[in-house]
C-alpha cells in the first residue's frame, strides 16, 4: 500500500489495526490446552511492551509460538522492528546483532550462548476482561527483517512494512480462510517468512487462530492436531510430510494440508491426500516477495498466481511486482509465463549446471536421488571448481539400509556420468534448519565431517 497524498498536503500515513475483526472473544491461539481469547492476548501485548527497552531492533528468538506472537506484536506496537535471523544459532545471531549495533534480543528460554543485551520476558497469561481496544500501525512502519535461508550463498536481509505485511496476508486468508475459520498447527518456525506468514500473520489478520506449539516429531504433530477442534489446516514442509507417510500415525480431520520451503514430488502429494483424505495446497513464494502463487500439486503442474501479482521473466531469473511492493523483486526462479495468471517452474538460475558441455538441473537430479527405493532423505549439491576450473558435484543421504556403492550404482541407472556425485557420503541426518531449508555453509561443513 502506499501513502496517502492530498494537493498540496503532505503525506499521511495510514495506520492499519493490529488484529482482523473486532470480537474481543475471538480465540486467537491454542496455548497449553487453554483458549486465548483476543483481549487476553492484547492485555499480554502491553504487559511485554511495557518491559522493553529503549532501541531500535529486537532479535526475536522466542520459540513457542505465542510467547513469539506477543513479543511480535509488542516490539511493533513499541515502534522498533523484529530481527528474524535465518537460524538461533550463536554464530547466525551474533552476525545480526553486528549488523544493527542498536538491538538487543529476546528469548523465551534460557540459550547456550547467550548475545549481549538479551531479555527474557515476563509472560503473566493475563486474563483480560476490562477495556478493549486495537492498537494500530502506520502502514509504511517496518515491523520486521526477515534474513534468506542461506541456502544459495549468505543470508540477505528484507525489510517488510506492516502495509506489505497486511496485503500479502490478505491474499493468503482468501485463498485459505474461505469457510469456517481454521485452527493451525504449524512445523515451521515462526522467525521463518513462511511461518511469519501463516502462523504469526494469518490468525492475526485474519479469523484463523493457530496452536502455541512447533512440532516436530509425527507423533508430537498428531498430538498438537488432537489439541486444536475442527477445522484444522496443516502447514508443513515436504521433510515433515514424508515423515508421517513414513511413520503413519492416525491424524485428525485436516480441512487441508499447506506445504513449502522446497519442491514437493507429485506423487508425495498424491500419497498425502490418500492417507489423510484432504487435499494439498502448496504455496509458492520467497522471503523477498512473501507467498505469491499456489497449486494443488496432486493434480497440476502449474502455479496460479495471487490476483494483482505480475511476472516477467529475465535473463537471469523473474522480476515480481505487486500493488504492494515498495519495488520490482528479482528471484532467481526460472518460469515459463501460460495464460489465466500461471505458470511452470522451470528450475532456480543457480540451480542451472554445465558440466563437460552438458546441463542439467540441481532440481531434476535431486528428484532422481530421492525416487531411488531405500533413499529417505538426501541432497546433491555443487562443490566450487577446482584450480582448473572443473565443478563437481557431492551429494549427502539418508539410507541406514543401502550402501553408499549401491546409491551410486542406482544413480548410474538415472543420471548423465558426468553428473555422478563424487563423493557420495551416507549420513544419519541432513543439515536442515527448523524450516527444512539446507543452508550450503551447513552442507560443506557435513560433508567435511
Amino acid at each position: 500500500m502506499s501513502a496517502v497524498i492530498e494537493s498540496g498536503a503532505a503525506p499521511r500515513t495510514q495506520r492499519l489495526p493490529l488484529l482482523g475483526g473486532e470480537d474481543p472473544e475471538r480465540c486467537l491461539l491454542w496455548h497449553d490446552g487453554r483458549r486465548v481469547r483476543v483481549r487476553d492476548f492484547l492485555g499480554e501485548v502491553d504487559a511485554v511492551a511495557a518491559q522493553l527497552p529503549s532501541a531500535a531492533n529486537a532479535v526475536n528468538l522466542c520459540v513457542d509460538r505465542y510467547r513469539f506472537l506477543v513479543s511480535f506484536c509488542a516490539v511493533a506496537v513499541a515502534g522498533q522492528t523484529n530481527l528474524l535471523p535465518s537460524a538461533r544459532a550463536p554464530q547466525a545471531v551474533a552476525e545480526v546483532m553486528r549488523a544493527y549495533p542498536d538491538s538487543y534480543a529476546l528469548s523465551d528460554r534460557p540459550l547456550e550462548a547467550p548475545p549481549p543485551r538479551l531479555l527474557s520476558p515476563i509472560f503473566p497469561h493475563l486474563l483480560h476482561d476490562g477495556a478493549f481496544s486495537v492498537p494500530a500501525l502506520p502502514e509504511q512502519q517496518i515491523v520486521a527483517v526477515g534474513f534468506t535461508s542461506g541456502s544459495t550463498g549468505q543470508p540477505k536481509a528484507n525489510a517488510k512494512s506492516w502495509g506489505g505485511f497486511c496485503a500479502s496476508t490478505a491474499l493468503n486468508a482468501r485463498l485459505l480462510c474461505a469457510g469456517a475459520a481454521p485452527n493451525i498447527v504449524a512445523t515451521v518456525p515462526p522467525q521463518h517468512m513462511y511461518g511469519m506468514e501463516l502462523s504469526v500473520l494469518l490468525p492475526l489478520r485474519s479469523d484463523a487462530a493457530i496452536h502455541s506449539g512447533q512440532p516436530f516429531f509425527p507423533a508430537d504433530i498428531a498430538h498438537a492436531l488432537c489439541e486444536v477442534p475442527a477445522p484444522r489446516l496443516l502447514v508443513t514442509t515436504p521433510v515433515h510430510l514424508r515423515a508421517l507417510l513414513r511413520e503413519g500415525p492416525e491424524l485428525p480431520e485436516l480441512a487441508a494440508i499447506v506445504c513449502a520451503t522446497a519442491p514437493l514430488d507429485a506423487e508425495l502429494a498424491r500419497a498425502a491426500e490418500r492417507r489423510y483424505g484432504t487435499r494439498l495446497i502448496e504455496v509458492f513464494g520467497s522471503t523477498e516477495t512473501c507467498v505469491i502463487a499456489h497449486r494443488a500439486p496432486a493434480h497440476e503442474a502449474a502455479w496460479r498466481l495471487y490476483p494483482g501479482i505480475e511476472l516477467q521473466p529475465q535473463p537471469n531469473g523473474t522480476l515480481v511486482d505487486a500493488p504492494h511492493f515498495s519495488a520490482p523483486t528479482l528471484l532467481q526462479d526460472i518460469v515459463e509465463l501460460l495464460p489465466l495468471q500461471q505458470f511452470i517452474l522451470r528450475g532456480r538460475n543457480s540451480d542451472l549446471l554445465e558440466i563437460a558441455g552438458k546441463r542439467a538441473s540441481l532440481g531434476d537430479l535431486n528428484r532422481r536421488l530421492l525416487a531411488i527405493p531405500g533413499v529417505q532423505d538426501g541432497v546433491m549439491f555443487a562443490l566450487p571448481a577446482d584450480a582448473s576450473g572443473v565443478a563437481r558435484l557431492a551429494a549427502l543421504v539418508v539410507a541406514p539400509q543401502l550402501a553408499e556403492s549401491e546409491i551410486l550404482c542406482a544413480l548410474r541407472l538415472a543420471l548423465d556420468p558426468v553428473f555422478l556425485p563424487r563423493p557420495l557420503k551416507r549420513v544419519a541426518a541432513l543439515p536442515r534448519n527448523a524450516a527444512g531449508k539446507l543452508p550450503r555453509d551447513a552442507l560443506l561443513q557435513t560433508l567435511r565431517g
